[in-house]
């Protein structure tokens, strides 16, 4: 049974930390300085989105702790079921 549960706070704990690099990196809800100062244009409005964030947050680079946590729970939920 404790396997299950180190299973599973694992594999939480792995997307929580995925979740903490993707969005720990920038500000989301400063507005860009360039598009502040003038006004909107065709009726585009103003948003929190980061400017040409890509996909680089998804990199196995800076993901490989949270990789591997997951990893290692879903080893100890299958291990734990059997």
């Amino acid at each position: 049974m404790w396997m299950v549960l180190a299973g599973a706070f694992l594999v939480a704990g792995g997307v929580l930390y995925m979740l903490w690099e993707a969005l720990g990196r920038r500000e989301l809800s400063a507005p860009r300085a360039a598009d502040s100062a003038r006004p909107a244009e065709n009726g585009s409005r103003q948003t929190i989105e980061p400017q040409h964030q890509g996909l680089a947050f998804l990199g196995l680079a800076r993901n490989w702790p949270a990789v591997a946590m997951m990893a290692g729970g879903a080893a100890l939920l299958l291990f734990g079921a059997v």
